[in-house]
């Protein structure tokens, strides 16, 4: 399979939003953070391009401003808002910046590298690498962002997008894998002019292979659940998606009007729970068979959200379990097949004895939920979940 990094990206996002973009070919109208992203990664690359003169900050704005896209905007206050907002990223980074100071050795480098074996099958993941600078130490990669939210150190730490732009700089540098603690990878966030930067060990960049590949399996085996996040917000499948397309259905067998009220007073009860758990029963059976109905697996009402998700819980086959783990020494450590002394020891486990573990996984129960987020105004507070049999 050749496969770009985004769509594996967009994969652990949401399975869903993959098989709507890469099986199903829809497409998705571009958003306007999507054509902001977009112009500011072009706006830093005419800063750094290689140039007798580089450009000055008043000539990096004209080139914000001729590439300007207005159209995507829904009103002139919130494009004025945006506009402001890139120029003012543009102007903070000529504050604390000099391009001249910069070793680049390329910028916008598109690779694609080969990933697995003949067990597990190859596969060609390709990208394009922001920018490469040669530092002191050694060598820095660099990642653009223009969200709002910045992750923490330990996600930047683990963040696979930094190590697979790695592992196609070592794949065109190889000898550089001898100097791997002097490689940089960084996530430059624009709107705060703030840098996160980390390194990767040789461990690591083993796991990211394994991580890709069980991306590809999943996609090879046609798993594309919804996956619900913040990003849902800007995703433009949501008319079609089972979490959010109640919202824009138009004709319905229970009417829109009646299942909000019904929302409405399950939420109420949700608070008198003790006295009223015969009438939230009846209520819980006639969301979930307007959720039958339409096929969505949420449903909205003026004060809040509810969603249903399918639970399951995992046992594993002693015997088999047995087979694997005793020739490693690892049986006496399990012996009760305990979950959490298995999941202890899964790291230190050779990937093959990893993958007939998770074989041996069966199910032992699963049940149907109903998750709760009551809203005031538009704030939701945090979640209730009830298990319904």
């Amino acid at each position: 399979m050749r496969i770009s990094y985004s769509s594996l990206g967009t994969y652990q996002t949401c399975p869903l939003k993959y098989k709507f973009q890469h099986v199903d070919g829809i497409k998705e109208p571009k958003s306007k953070e999507a054509v902001f992203g977009t112009l500011l990664h072009s706006v830093m690359h005419y800063i750094h391009a290689p140039s007798l003169l580089l450009p000055t900050l008043e000539q990096a704005i004209d080139f914000y401003s001729r590439n300007w896209n207005s159209e995507v905007f829904e009103d002139e206050m919130e494009e004025r808002s945006a506009f402001t907002q890139g120029v003012q990223m543009i102007q903070n980074y000529y504050a604390t910046h000099k391009p001249a100071d910069y070793t680049i050795v390329d910028l916008e480098s598109r690779f694609a590298i080969e990933i697995g074996d003949e067990e597990r099958g190859k596969h060609i993941v390709s990208g394009i690498i922001d920018r490469i600078d040669k530092t002191a130490e050694g060598y820095e990669i660099i990642d653009y962002k223009t969200t709002k939210k910045m992750p923490s150190q330990e996600k930047v730490d683990n963040d696979i997008q930094l190590s697979i732009y790695l592992k196609a700089f070592l794949n065109r540098y190889p000898k550089e894998i001898e100097n791997l603690d002097k490689i940089t990878v960084s996530l430059y966030y624009l709107k705060h002019g703030v840098k996160l930067s980390s390194k990767r060990t040789l461990e690591q960049m083993a796991t990211l292979e394994d991580t890709f590949l069980d991306v590809i399996k999943a996609i090879e085996e046609e798993k594309f659940e919804p996956i619900l996040s913040p990003l849902c917000d800007w995703c433009g499948y949501q008319k079609i998606c089972p979490l959010w397309k109640h919202k824009f259905a138009e004709t319905r067998k229970i009417d829109t009007d009646e299942v909000k009220e019904t929302i409405g007073e399950y939420l109420d009860l949700k608070s008198k729970l003790s006295e009223e758990k015969q009438r939230i029963a009846k209520l819980q059976a006639r969301i979930l068979e307007y959720m039958e109905q339409e096929g969505v697996e949420r449903v909205f009402g003026e004060n809040g959200i509810i969603g249903k998700s399918l639970r399951a819980t995992y046992k594993y086959d002693e015997q088999r379990l047995r087979e694997i783990l005793e020739p490693l020494d690892k049986w006496e450590s399990v012996l009760k097949v305990d979950g959490v002394a298995l999941r202890n020891i899964l790291a230190v486990l050779p990937a093959e004895a990893k993958g007939a573990v998770a074989k041996a996984k069966v199910l032992d129960k699963q049940s149907v939920s109903l998750s709760v987020k009551k809203v005031k105004g538009d704030l939701e507070e945090s979640d209730i979940n009830e298990i319904v049999e």
